[in-house]
């Protein structure tokens, strides 16, 4: 369903009108519903792409960012990270979010898992043999 946002010039809002179809859309007079008015300015806004769980993964199948990432700073390397759990579209929880903003600060991978020995644990405390970076 297509919506648009637009501000109206005589209440000074700015609202969102959806329609049914991209025809309806073509046909009608955009209108405010808080005052009535038809003196409404049509606002640019962000557009959201719905992809397949196949797609995302699929953006992250790329062999040569990961080449690029053997010898990348810290911070490239933070923000390839919150790309990926981006493209997964899930919360990696407050652990992964806090490695990913130290790298992108630019901290050493090294510091990091240094300074949180938790990292890597499986939930019943046992070392999971691999580590996390």
């Amino acid at each position: 369903m297509p919506s648009y946002d637009y501000r109206c010039n005589d209440c000074k809002r700015r609202v969102v009108l959806t329609y049914k179809t991209y025809a309806e859309y073509d046909q009608a007079v955009p209108t405010c519903p808080r005052c009535k008015g038809t003196n409404l300015t049509r606002l640019i806004s962000g557009v959201a792409i719905a992809k397949s769980e196949e797609s995302r993964f699929a953006s992250l199948d790329d062999d040569t960012a990961l080449d690029d990432l053997a010898d990348a700073d810290p911070a490239t390397l933070g923000r390839y990270m919150r790309r990926m759990s981006q493209e997964m579209g899930e919360d990696l929880g407050d652990e992964f979010n806090e490695v990913v903003g130290r790298l992108e600060r630019g901290e050493n991978p090294e510091d990091i898992e240094a300074s949180m020995p938790e990292l890597g644990a499986s939930e019943g405390g046992a070392d999971a043999g691999d580590d996390f970076m």
